[in-house]
């Protein structure tokens, strides 16, 4: 079995409202959602909409200031802002990186109309690592996961929240105690940063626009399956969003926000991959999204 496998864990699907009669994600009440427009691990935008999707960060915060720059003014007022996951892992800035994304939550939750509902951050795969660090006591082959871990650009975010990746393999070799207090530092760390433990508890699995027209995942999906089951998918299946020959569910796009070539912004007939290697000395990418319009606008930094 893949190492990923873990430290990923799937989750059952929370029902989320019905789209245009297919079998999107399972039911609930449009009474329901409209008093909470983002129940459960998957956040729901009101249409008529321009949503703006921010590809992957990976760390790099001064592109993500660049962008945030060049964005601000571009916004308007029913505008909808999703950050596709992968926010933290490879740059040496992760917490100051986090930082940036809540200061600019707090700058488009500032335009008038505009509601926490028009916004979501996607746990991307960097994300879901860190979930797993912190429960890294639980792992079969720790020391094997955490390796694993590094490998695929996890030290920093360790080295972020006071630890390092030495002491965790130090920990894993002498046992499950000494692992859980190398978790518990760790989680001290998040802790003393403010706000970024709720940044991490509140990170959504996928979004869509109530009007079915688009889906927003962090790497892939299993196009077979409806949304709310697609488990670790969303974020290891880029090979089911790469082979996508017809509509999802009838949605008009797919938009993810990691490739693993880091092709920039990539337009198919039914997906949008936008990654251009932020974390890899590459470019980071924003584009504005309408349903019903082909044409998409876009930002770099």
């Amino acid at each position: 079995m893949h190492l990923r496998h873990h430290i990923i864990l799937l989750y059952s699907g929370i029902p989320v409202t019905g789209i245009g009669g297919n079998q999107l994600c399972c039911a609930m009440s449009p009474e329901s959602a409209a008093q909470n427009s983002t129940p459960g691990p998957i956040a729901r935008f009101a249409t008529p909409c321009r949503v703006w999707a921010v590809g992957a960060i990976r760390g790099e915060v001064e592109k993500l200031q660049a962008l945030h720059d060049q964005l601000e003014p571009a916004l308007r007022a029913g505008d909808k802002l999703v950050y596709l996951g992968n926010i933290i892992g490879r740059g040496e800035r992760v917490r100051e990186t986090v930082d940036e994304v809540l200061r600019f939550r707090r700058v488009f939750l500032s335009i008038p109309g505009n509601c926490i509902g028009d916004y979501a951050i996607l746990r991307g795969r960097q994300e879901e690592m860190l979930h797993k660090l912190l429960e890294l006591q639980f792992a079969v082959n720790p020391r094997d996961v955490l390796r694993w871990m590094i490998d695929q650009g996890a030290g920093p975010t360790i080295a972020a929240y006071g630890g390092t990746a030495r002491d965790g393999e130090v920990a894993a070799a002498q046992g499950a105690v000494a692992v859980t207090r190398w978790t518990q530092s760790l989680r001290a760390g998040l802790n003393a940063a403010p706000g970024h433990r709720e940044f991490l508890s509140s990170l959504k699995h996928a979004a869509y626009s109530a009007d079915g027209a688009l889906v927003f995942v962090h790497a892939g999906l299993d196009p077979a399956r409806p949304l709310d089951a697609q488990g670790d998918g969303l974020w290891w299946n880029t090979a089911g969003f790469e082979t996508m020959t017809a509509p999802f569910f009838g949605t008009e796009r797919v938009i993810r926000g990691l490739d693993p070539e880091h092709r920039g912004v990539v337009d198919t007939d039914f997906t949008l991959s936008i990654d251009g290697g932020c974390g890899f000395d590459g470019t980071l990418w924003a584009v504005a999204i309408t349903p019903g319009e082909a044409q998409v606008d876009s930002l770099s930094a």
